[in-house]
């Protein structure tokens, strides 16, 4: 395999996707029966950070404060990155550079980084590609934090939904399944998802691709068709729509199965302006990103600098 440098990558598996020729890399058990995939386009995010509130609402990602926040304990499943570009030889007293936002989430690499250290293997994949966490296996060695490129891991110092967050450590002697439900504070179970597990401390999360709607569709798909309504029970292109996809304004996410040619999200990873984050380290990410366009005009191009928005529109 002939990296985006020329250099030769190392192949753990060698077999193609057969489904899907021109991506190569992991088995075909990646890819039954669905191949989940994911594309950001970066030219039409605009930094509002609808995505990040809406992942946190869904899967029921703590409000750690400011204090954790900058001692690097941020719990947030997927953030926004900006990019700040100017040209100072030609404008050396510019104030206004350019900027680009860019949502990254967990890359759900076919051949991730933090399976291959995890001793416990709490991180795995699954037939479909995603790379899922196995919460009560677990034991927080965070060797997978350390070996994840993207940095989109994250680990829980205290449990923030338990009646006292900050409070005292102290091993739990009765049944497991009874800690959450005797430590939880009821009244901030009220505002839990009740299909997403409340995580408790000690362990690592990430972003799973809203994996509880993807059971719910399959669970639709089954019922329908069981009852005539439907030939098949693979999911239809955008009968699945993450947390994140959903609340976005401007519809930057897509989301779906890339194993479907004609689906949406197989017509962007296919685009000219798509790559993939840090893919020269052969982590093989299932998503892929839109990298953005900028026509610009020079600034003593402009007649008037102060111009509206509508014509600030730049035409391609």
């Amino acid at each position: 395999h002939i990296g985006a440098y020329g250099d030769h990558h190392l192949q753990l598996f060698e077999e193609p996707f057969k489904s899907k020729p021109k991506r190569e890399g992991g088995p075909t058990a990646f890819n039954h029966p669905h191949a989940w995939g994911m594309a950001v386009d970066m030219n039409s995010c605009i930094g509002c950070n609808a995505c990040v509130v809406a992942c946190q609402a869904e899967n029921n990602v703590p409000v750690v404060g400011k204090d954790q926040v900058l001692v690097n304990r941020e719990m947030q499943w997927i953030r926004i990155d900006r990019y700040f570009k100017t040209d100072t030889k030609a404008d050396p007293e510019s104030q206004h550079p350019d900027v680009v936002y860019m949502p990254v989430m967990c890359q759900q690499c076919e051949n991730a980084p933090c399976e291959q250290v995890c001793p416990v293997a709490a991180t795995t994949h699954d037939t479909e590609g995603l790379n899922v966490m196995v919460y009560n296996r677990c034991i927080g060695t965070r060797y997978c934090s350390n070996n994840c490129p993207y940095k989109v891991r994250r680990f829980n110092y205290f449990d923030f939904h338990s009646k006292k967050p900050r409070g005292r450590a102290k091993p739990w002697l009765n049944l497991p399944d009874m800690e959450q439900s005797e430590r939880i504070d009821l009244l901030k179970r009220m505002v839990f998802n009740p299909d997403v597990t409340v995580r408790m401390r000690g362990v690592m999360e990430k972003c799973t691709f809203c994996i509880q709607r993807i059971a719910q569709a399959k669970s639709k798909a089954r019922v329908e068709l069981a009852h005539g309504k439907r030939s098949t029970d693979l999911l239809r292109d955008e009968e699945v729509l993450t947390a994140c996809q959903q609340a976005c304004p401007t519809q930057v996410i897509v989301f779906g199965d890339l194993n479907d040619p004609n689906s949406k999200v197989s017509r962007l990873q296919e685009n000219n302006r798509a790559y993939e984050l840090l893919g020269d380290l052969n982590t093989r990410p299932r998503n892929r990103f839109l990298a953005k366009i900028r026509n610009p005009v020079p600034v003593n191009q402009l007649r008037d600098p102060v111009r509206s928005a509508k014509d600030q529109v730049l035409h391609l």
